[in-house]
């Protein structure tokens, strides 16, 4: 993936590499004072970062400046071939200014910040980087359960 810095508009959901297997995202919120904003769901500065089995108890929607998620991002409206991505002042902003500051369950294969960001532009869950794991995953256990060895 070659990462650069384009126009995102409002809406646009923006993806930032952690390393080779998984990135963060978040939803491009617009400028405030000249200076772009994202929405997204993070454990940062949260009092409790027990991340047990992949969970965080508390997290929560912040709105940070981009430059403070990440210097390199890519916008990835990943799903826009196929799910028409929702109004973001009549739809998308209302939702994220409704979750913002609220304690959400953080779960790395079930509520993760790709999840939520398809959830904001979309209306629906989904996340392509655990899908690759879970394709990974699921053909090393097949074999085992199916000779019930497991």
């Amino acid at each position: 993936l070659g990462f650069s810095h384009p126009k995102p508009f409002p809406g646009d959901i923006l993806e930032f590499p952690l390393n080779k297997y998984f990135s963060h995202f978040g939803i491009y919120y617009g400028e405030r004072d000249g200076v772009p904003y994202v929405a997204h769901l993070t454990c940062r500065d949260s009092e409790t970062k027990l991340l047990l089995f992949g969970r965080a108890l508390k997290s929560e929607v912040k709105l940070d400046p981009v430059e403070l998620v990440g210097r390199r991002y890519k916008v990835r409206n990943l799903l826009d071939e196929v799910h028409p991505p929702r109004d973001f002042y009549s739809l998308v902003k209302p939702a994220i200014d409704d979750m913002i500051g609220r304690d959400v369950t953080f779960d790395i294969l079930f509520h993760n910040s790709e999840h939520q960001a398809t959830l904001f532009r979309y209306g629906l869950k989904k996340s392509t980087q655990i899908e690759k794991v879970y394709a990974q995953i699921l053909p090393t256990w097949k074999k085992p359960f199916e000779k019930k060895k497991l």
